[in-house]
């Protein structure tokens, strides 16, 4: 299985070796490796500039790092094993992973959309639980998590310019008076993804002591974001992706 390894990842070396795996086990033009792509470069990008700033609790970060990153390869492989048993936040990416209308870009973000709408609370709820940590708005965390964010975007922005730039897009903007990128672009804001990320862990953390209550809101939560996902997912236009696909052979 392409999303395998012996049980969830140790560190942040073995996250990044996974990702590299899905990249080179796959076709370049596979929406989970342009999701893996993405994921590889934002989480080097993002411990190189870590490595470079103090944090309150560097412990913690690195740790959520591995296990927010665990649960992607999580859903991959109930995906490949039985498809109905993927959290719902990823069956669009999986399910239209091989289509040939949709853009790189668009397969990215909507893994991007369904690992830190929906991923990166639950981590956070586990992470803050296996440290014994309190979650809150004013907790020394906090304060990392939203630095995390200005890295982040920083990075983030840089690689998306590489999925974006050049004569295709360019192109695509001369021929269409709505550039279906842009409206990707317009949809997506990883700050304001993390912050409504870090809600909804609040609201998993307070009801701690009502699994059930707990579990139907990651339930319906999971299904929101999958819905997102769709929406992100819309093909863009087949003459020109046709035209970009000739042209890059």
């Amino acid at each position: 299985m392409l999303a395998g390894g012996a049980g969830p990842p140790a560190t942040v070396g073995d996250v990044l070796a996974r990702l590299r795996a899905l990249e080179d086990g796959l076709p370049r033009s596979d929406g989970v490796a342009c999701f893996a792509r993405l994921y590889r470069e934002v989480t080097e990008g993002v411990q190189h500039e870590i490595a470079a700033d103090t944090f309150s609790n560097p412990q913690c970060l690195a740790r959520l790092d591995v296990v927010f990153a665990a649960l992607f390869f999580a859903a991959l492989e109930a995906h490949e094993r039985d498809p109905a048993t993927a959290p719902r936040a990823w069956a669009a990416l999986f399910e239209a992973r091989a289509r040939k209308r949709i853009a790189p870009l668009q397969f990215a973000l909507a893994g991007m959309n369904a690992h830190i709408n929906r991923d990166l609370s639950v981590a956070l709820v586990d992470v803050f639980g296996e440290l014994r940590l309190e979650l809150s708005d004013d907790c020394p965390e906090h304060a990392d998590f939203v630095r995390v964010n200005l890295l982040l975007a920083k990075v983030e922005e840089r690689v998306k310019d590489g999925l974006t730039s050049g004569w295709v897009r360019a192109l695509g903007r001369i021929l269409h008076r709505y550039a279906r990128l842009d409206d990707v672009l317009a949809m997506w804001n990883v700050a304001r993804a993390r912050d409504a990320a870090w809600t909804n862990a609040e609201a998993l953390w307070a009801l701690r002591a009502v699994p059930e209550v707990a579990a139907e809101l990651l339930a319906t939560l999971d299904r929101t974001v999958g819905f997102a996902g769709r929406g992100l997912l819309t093909p863009s236009d087949p003459w020109l992706d046709s035209l970009a696909r000739r042209l890059r052979r």
